[in-house]
């Protein structure tokens, strides 16, 4: 039995704001389930991902922790995983507070990949995608698809507010629904739409969320300034934090 993970990354991760047992922590275990079954892998219950957590973490919150799935099985990349083991890394929580820089990335993806759609160790695309952003001297890179729609960055869902209302890229444009893209969705009214650039550049204010960045504003995209809400961003860090409190 050989580690697929490492052969052929096949294998998924959640990364995780860790404060406990919240409903943001289930919510990252049931993306993690639902994956897990789409790719036939074998998931452990959420009390074993649970303890999983609090062995690594002992009783420390506001941890920055990884959970992935490894899978096992035969060697040949066409067979079905046998069985799957969790690990989970933790590292010190680093807020990023500020406003950040973002580019249109040269790299595309199609709106029907599966794999786009789920949080999977087989993660080249989006490295790449965030490395030639950062050499550019830009935090992260928007991806399009084929049709020139926007989908995400490399590790964001993409948040665009004009004229009050917030919208946010339709998941079949091809992208990771989020936890934090859901949790907002399910407290704030968001807007899920085909998205262009030129919906992009017309935007009042743009954010990028994820776990750890949570509602994060950006204050350029190329060569274009936007202004930040700091009103706005207050709430939807405070609509966030909600669900990841104990």
């Amino acid at each position: 039995m050989v580690n697929r993970s490492f052969f052929y990354g096949e294998g998924l991760f959640e990364t995780i704001l860790y404060r406990g047992r919240t409903t943001k922590l289930l919510r990252h275990y049931r993306r993690l389930s639902e994956s897990a079954k789409y790719f036939h892998m074998p998931c452990p219950d959420f009390e074993t991902f649970c303890v999983k957590i609090e062995e690594k973490t002992k009783g420390r919150k506001d941890l920055y922790v990884k959970v992935c799935l490894l899978s096992y099985g035969k060697p040949r990349y066409y067979e079905m995983p046998q069985k799957t083991e969790l690990k989970v890394f933790v590292y010190r929580y680093l807020p990023k507070l500020d406003s950040v820089r973002v580019c249109v990335s040269p790299f595309l993806r199609h709106s029907s990949d599966p794999i786009a759609r789920h949080k999977t160790l087989n993660y080249l695309f989006n490295i790449m995608v965030k490395r030639q952003a950062m050499q550019q001297g830009y935090y992260d890179g928007l991806i399009l698809n084929e049709t020139g729609h926007i989908t995400e960055c490399s590790s964001a869902n993409l948040l665009i507010v004009k004229k009050g209302t917030i919208y946010t890229p339709h998941r079949n444009s091809g992208l990771l629904f989020g936890t934090t893209l859901q949790s907002l969705m399910e407290k704030v009214k968001v807007e899920e739409t085909q998205l262009t650039l030129k919906d992009l550049f017309d935007a009042d204010h743009i954010f990028l969320a994820n776990s750890l960045i949570g509602a994060l504003p950006v204050s350029k995209v190329e060569d274009t300034i936007f202004k930040i809400d700091q009103e706005l961003t207050k709430y939807l860090q405070e609509v966030l934090q909600e669900e990841n409190t104990v």
